[in-house]
């Protein structure tokens, strides 16, 4: 009887300890900006950089990686570079109140599924790229775009061109290149005299 009693009690003992195995679930609350929060791609403090913020979540890190603009955000969720699955996108929202555009705000966090963006205003985010401006409320984003251009979208309305596409700085490079030509032709000319 011994023999047939070992495997049913190894049986036994294994189903209880994976009984007592707790799944333990990743925290994605989203976390507010501090002085040491960096953005993933330019490694600088997002609270110097104006307008909104976006931070993910990846599969295993407890930490968000955080972005200075929300187009860099959606352009790394669409992106081959995520060294984990995402989890979730958070932006801030823009339309919540004392959400102002060199403070996006703490605690104004939303799914990014969520958001209805304002795509292709006069507004640059925070790394003077175009950006993709999030609010909770498509009213709020309506009235956005009104005052500052572009058209509302959602998320899955976004395409792949508007966030991944590269960035031409045309009137700012005009204008440094004008400047840089004024300030070599006031150079005293060294080879003449």
């Amino acid at each position: 009887m011994r023999p047939r009693l070992r495997p049913l009690l190894v049986v036994s003992a294994l189903l209880l300890l994976s009984a007592c195995k707790q799944e333990v679930a990743q925290n994605t609350t989203p976390k507010d900006m501090t002085p040491e929060t960096l953005g993933h791609y330019c490694q600088m403090n997002l609270l110097e950089h104006p307008g909104p913020k976006a931070q993910v979540f990846l599969e295993g890190n407890p930490a968000p990686l955080f972005f200075s603009q929300v187009r860099d955000a959606i352009a790394y969720m669409r992106g081959p570079e995520q060294v984990a699955p995402i989890l979730i996108l958070y932006v801030n929202d823009m339309g919540k109140a004392g959400a102002t555009w060199d403070r996006p705000g703490d605690g104004n966090w939303i799914a990014a599924t969520e958001a209805f963006y304002v795509v292709g205003s006069k507004r640059m985010g925070g790394m003077g790229a175009p950006e993709t401006v999030p609010f909770s409320s498509k009213e709020r984003a309506e009235a956005f775009a009104v005052a500052e251009g572009g058209h509302v979208l959602t998320l899955n309305d976004i395409t792949d061109d508007m966030v991944l596409a590269p960035v031409e700085a045309v009137a700012d490079q005009a204008v440094d290149d004008a400047d840089f030509d004024d300030r070599l032709r006031a150079l005293p000319n060294k080879a003449g005299g």
